[in-house]
């Protein structure tokens, strides 16, 4: 398929990146994204069928897991269908508004997670530090406005990002990096002075995700303060295995995030495939892990888990 490359302040599609030479594995790289989506989503949807009825598990911090859930169905479905789409019918291109929309949503989401992270690791940070005002600061509604707040703080920094590509020209090759629209990726195309966009692109995300990551460090550096203070290792061990959930997750979340923007920045020069992988991996693994990992450490959406399993093994026996 033949690029265009005149110039075109309003382009009406992009293409999608594919990885040269693998074009026929596309069949069964769309069989391993579809079965980490169907993971992802199914994982998830048991988080928020649990706790919406569990009512033991109507506290803030399962609230917290029910806004990552719903914040990873959603990051995960807005990307997945389409990348399918393009591996399976071979749809490459991605129209101009559709590509901002979805650049958007990525963005937003992304910002909301990494909050929803932060007031989870605020939440740990006072049941272990101050466990007498643990209920009284964050009760469930007290929940319910930080999850306005993140959604409100992703909106208002990311919206931005779209909006400041709209009235950029495009010339030359329209192919992207990836087989969704990142900002970054899509402003790299305009052949105009992009600043504005680059400096508003970097502000946004260090005052979002990164001083997310650091108020979270800070958090366990005060955390790790108060287990230190007590008197035994067990005890020790035992208050900071609460936390352990909450770390893999932040991991899971900033260590994709970080590689992705580290190969934006550094790794022109690489092979595609890099390109591609992290990108699949930034979008899905989150999304599949938080769910394994809540129902492994936290006892009490498991057990609810095994008696759901139970009573249907009970039904079809």
């Amino acid at each position: 398929m033949p690029f265009p490359n005149s110039s075109d302040p309003s382009p009406s599609f992009f293409i999608l990146a594919s990885i040269p030479g693998l074009e026929a594995a596309h069949f069964w790289m769309a069989m391993v994204l579809c079965s980490m989506y169907i993971v992802a989503v199914t994982g998830n949807c048991v988080v928020l069928f649990i706790v919406k009825t569990e009512p033991s598990l109507h506290a803030p911090m399962y609230f917290f897991l029910c806004m990552l859930a719903a914040i990873d169905l959603a990051l995960s479905t807005s990307t997945v269908p389409r990348i399918l789409s393009f591996y399976w019918f071979n749809t490459r291109e991605i129209s101009f508004s559709a590509c901002l929309v979805q650049m958007f949503f990525i963005h937003t989401l992304s910002a909301i997670e990494s909050t929803v992270l932060l007031a989870m690791a605020v939440d740990r940070y006072v049941a272990i530090c101050h466990p007498l005002r643990h209920a009284a600061i964050l009760t469930n509604a007290a929940t319910a406005k930080i999850g306005l707040v993140a959604m409100a703080r992703g909106v208002i920094f990311f919206l931005p990002l779209p909006l400041l590509l709209l009235p950029l020209p495009f010339c030359g090759s329209r192919l992207l990096s990836h087989s969704f629209c990142l900002h970054q990726d899509v402003m790299n195309l305009a052949c105009a002075n992009t600043t504005p966009s680059v400096v508003y692109g970097l502000t946004a995300i260090l005052l979002v995700m990164g001083l997310d990551a650091i108020l979270i460090c800070l958090s366990y550096i005060l955390i790790l303060k108060a287990v230190l203070r007590l008197a035994s290792w067990k005890e020790r061990l035992k208050v900071f295995s609460t936390c352990i959930a909450h770390i893999c997750v932040v991991l899971a979340f900033y260590v994709p995030l970080i590689g992705l923007s580290v190969v934006h920045r550094f790794g022109k020069d690489l092979a595609p495939l890099v390109h591609i992988i992290m990108g699949n991996i930034y979008i899905l693994v989150p999304a599949v892990l938080n769910p394994i990992i809540y129902g492994v450490r936290t006892k009490q959406i498991r057990r609810r888990i095994l008696n759901l399993i139970h009573i249907y093994n009970d039904r079809t026996a």
